[in-house]
């Protein structure tokens, strides 16, 4: 295999997690009764670009199906986090009813329907059909479409470019990240702005969070690598912020190269510090794969301890993140009989790979665990506040990243 980006043969290995099946490919009673396809889970860096990347065993159609599982407005802080970026963006660029603001990878309309209630034109841009729907439901224009640079062009022709285009949480899914980032300059206006987050590779090997890897993830970015990547495609990154989202995000600000946009000392600070940790450096991704292993174990210990002494376990938020520690650590139902989840997409379908079911969580009014394990450690705090009631009736919270926490 070789770099998606520089094309530099790939030797230095970061990861290897084992397989498993798709993250977001959740299971009805049928498939119970039928072979699930598992792939292998591994990832490598490119000596050249330092571009973390899965190897190449799926494709995003694959992936990101008609029956896609992932509702971004199931989260209350993910959906004022979208409402504060589209205040933020409103007044920062002075969009108004004659701007357009384009989101690619739109989900379930979580973030446009602010720029709706706005009165600012604008268009998601979604490959699955279930969030896409969803996503007409609430007012926002929708087109079912993988982005690229040939759908970028023709929607330049027969839409005009954009004044603004998101991508939160896109970028770091995509396969052919080169294609995609042209696309993004492709159906850019002159001055127009590109903002992308994803979740930074630095905070990923810093809190060892590996379960944020899987097959959906073909890249895990550092500031350094999108500069290289914005360069190619003729961007530049004007700014970035640092945000606490997904364990610890990026959001990078790109234009075109003659753009007026004027770059921030944030963009040289970030730039400074990966450059102190080394990560243009193959050293600084050495070691990873024993850090996993010893959150893997930790985590085992404590089911396994948990049902010698009768205690019992229930999980909490069946994410993608929670489908590659299960599956990694070889968790099943004997040691996690079910997972909560609020997404109704989710509910009475099971998790792939482990096959454990997915409930309602008001089945903890009646079953009252011991234990309470959240998967989705970046939304700890949000599961807590809306559980809060069962830390009166003796349940325990706990997360396994970056280590086994009872909280």
């Amino acid at each position: 295999m070789k770099c998606r980006h520089c094309q530099a043969p790939l030797n230095q290995p970061f990861v290897d997690l084992g397989s498993a099946p798709p993250s977001n490919a959740y299971l009805s009673e049928p498939d119970l009764h039928r072979p699930e396809t598992h792939y292998p889970l591994r990832v490598l860096v490119c000596s050249e670009c330092h571009l973390v990347q899965t190897e190449d065993y799926v494709t995003e159609d694959t992936v990101f199906d008609a029956d896609y599982a992932y509702f971004s407005s199931t989260s209350r802080g993910w959906l004022a986090h979208a409402k504060a970026y589209c205040e933020r963006m409103t007044e920062r660029f002075d969009l108004g009813s004659e701007s357009f603001v384009i989101e690619v990878a739109s989900n379930d309309g979580y973030l446009l329907r602010n720029f709706v209630e706005r009165g600012i034109p604008c268009l998601g841009i979604e490959p699955t059909a279930s969030t896409a729907s969803a996503a007409r439901e609430v007012g926002v224009e929708t087109l079912e479409a993988f982005f690229g640079t040939e759908l970028a062009e023709k929607l330049s022709r027969e839409r005009g470019k954009a004044d603004l285009i998101a991508g939160n949480n896109v970028f770091a899914h995509v396969p052919d990240i080169n294609d995609f980032t042209a696309g993004l300059a492709a159906a850019l206006k002159p001055e127009g702005v590109i903002t992308l987050e994803f979740p930074h590779v630095m905070r990923l090997v810093e809190f060892c969070q590996f379960d944020t890897i899987y097959h959906e993830h073909f890249s895990y970015l550092s500031l350094l690598t999108v500069e290289r990547i914005f360069e190619k495609a003729g961007l530049r990154v004007f700014d970035v912020e640092e945000l606490p989202t997904h364990g610890g995000s990026l959001r990078v600000y790109g234009c075109r190269q003659a753009a007026g946009h004027a770059r921030t000392s944030a963009v040289e600070t970030v730039l400074a510090e990966e450059h102190r940790r080394g990560m243009d450096t193959d050293g600084y991704y050495e070691g990873f794969q024993v850090r996993a292993d010893g959150i893997k174990d930790g985590l085992l210990r404590f089911l396994l301890k948990a049902k010698q002494e009768g205690k019992s376990v229930a999980g909490y938020g069946a994410a993608a993140k929670g489908n590659t520690l299960l599956n990694y650590a070889g968790v099943r139902p004997d040691l996690l009989p079910f997972v909560c989840d609020a997404a109704a997409a989710k509910i009475g379908k099971f998790m792939p790979g482990s096959r454990i079911p997915i409930l309602d969580p008001a089945v903890l009014e009646t079953w009252r665990p011991d234990y309470l394990l959240i998967l989705p450690w970046n939304i700890a705090e949000e599961v807590r506040t809306q559980n809060a009631h069962l830390t009166e009736q003796g349940t325990r919270f706990v997360i396994a990243v970056p280590e086994l926490t009872i909280l």
